[in-house]
This record gives C-alpha cells, sequence and structure tokens, in this order.
C-alpha cells in the first residue's frame, strides 16, 4: 500500500467513517474507496476527490497523494458556520441548520482540541445564562464528534425542552446522572438528569466573540 492509501485508511477509521459512506459523498460507487484502497484502483484518487477528502477530513492534499508544494503557508480547514443559534437564555428552536459562511482555521491549531475539522461547525449563541463564560452573540465551536465519546464535564449544546441550548454538564462521579448547569447564577440548574436521557449536538471546544 502507498502512503496515500495509508493515510485514507486512518483517517476513515478516526473519524468513525467507513469506505461506503466516504464513496457515496464522492458520488462515486460503493466499491470505490474499498478497491482505491485495497487493489489500489485507481492507482491514484481524481484530483477532485483528493480536495474534496482533504477539505473533508482536514488534512493537507500531500497527505492523501497530492504534489509537495514549497514554500506553502500553513494548511487551512474551513468550517461552516451554521445558521443555528444555542440558547443560552429561554431556548431556541432549529429552524434551519444550513451553512450561511465558512471560517478558516489553521488545520494544526484545530487537531490541538482532539477534533477531526470535519466534525466543527460554527454557531452564535443566544442569551445570557452562560454569562461571564459565553456572552449574547458569540460565536462558538462546536465539535459534534462528542456524541460518540465517553462523556466528561464541560460546556455542551444540548437538545431540551424542544430548543437548542448550551449549558455546562457536570457528570456526577461513579453515577450516570449529570446536572445541567448556567454559569449566570440568576439562572436554575437542573440535577439528577439521566446521561442517556440526554440529546447532545456536540461540544463547545472555542468561542470568538467582538470586542
Amino acid at each position: 500500500m502507498t502512503d496515500a492509501q495509508i493515510n485514507l485508511e486512518r483517517l476513515i477509521v478516526e473519524n468513525g467513517d467507513d469506505f461506503l459512506s466516504i464513496s457515496r459523498m464522492l458520488g462515486r460507487n460503493a466499491a470505490y474507496i474499498q478497491q482505491y484502497i485495497r487493489r489500489g484502483v485507481p492507482r491514484k484518487l481524481d484530483e477532485d476527490d483528493r480536495r474534496t477528502l482533504a477539505r473533508y477530513f482536514g488534512v493537507d492534499e500531500t497527505e492523501l497523494g497530492g504534489p509537495n508544494k514549497t514554500d506553502a503557508g500553513p494548511a487551512i480547514a474551513f468550517v461552516p458556520k451554521l445558521d443555528v443559534s444555542a440558547s443560552a437564555g429561554p431556548g431556541s428552536v432549529i429552524d434551519r441548520e444550513k451553512q450561511i459562511s465558512q471560517v478558516g482555521f489553521e488545520t494544526e491549531w484545530l487537531r490541538k482540541f482532539g477534533s477531526n475539522p470535519g466534525n466543527l461547525s460554527i454557531i452564535q449563541v443566544s442569551g445570557d445564562s452562560m454569562a461571564p463564560t459565553l456572552l449574547n452573540g458569540d460565536d462558538i465551536l462546536v465539535d459534534q464528534s462528542a456524541v460518540n465519546k465517553t462523556l466528561r464535564s464541560g460546556i455542551f449544546v444540548i437538545r431540551l425542552d424542544g430548543g437548542v441550548h448550551v449549558k455546562r454538564l457536570k457528570l456526577q462521579p461513579g453515577r450516570r446522572v449529570v446536572t445541567i448547569q448556567s454559569d449566570n447564577p440568576e439562572y436554575p440548574t437542573q440535577t439528577g438528569q439521566e446521561v442517556s436521557s440526554l440529546s447532545i449536538i456536540g461540544r463547545v471546544v472555542w468561542v470568538g466573540r467582538k470586542l
């Protein structure tokens, strides 16, 4: 196997994908990626396919067999900004989840969060229940792969009572229950919430704010 084939298989496994889903994402036949990795057919990825995969996994095209680029700047991953608000207050309902823009981040910087760039999105905070940590209008970077990982305490975007909220979850040691907490003490805290009943959208890993 070539380095490109090995790297692609590793990225697929690490991201929780499979050969079939990646083939379909590329608009190819169901066996396309499997044949490429296992049989070397085609010998090289099509340039458009390679570019799409590099963007999806947040890696440089050279990892997937692209040409070396001399004096190139850092690899950039573009994270979608969605038309969604996560309420830090009374609650908001998702009406649309379409992408309204995208923001470029250095790929290696994103990987410091332990996140695959393909699992990240940006949404906006609405309300003041998470103040002073998160303020109304803040942009938050959400790692949606958190739904497939062991839950640990932190700030999450969750579906609750028909709305989308950003809250601090505190896992109670030795128990499968969490406390749903607002950082603003003027808002109530919910205790004894079963972990299995949570509808988690993703973990908040970064916040951006206009001064």
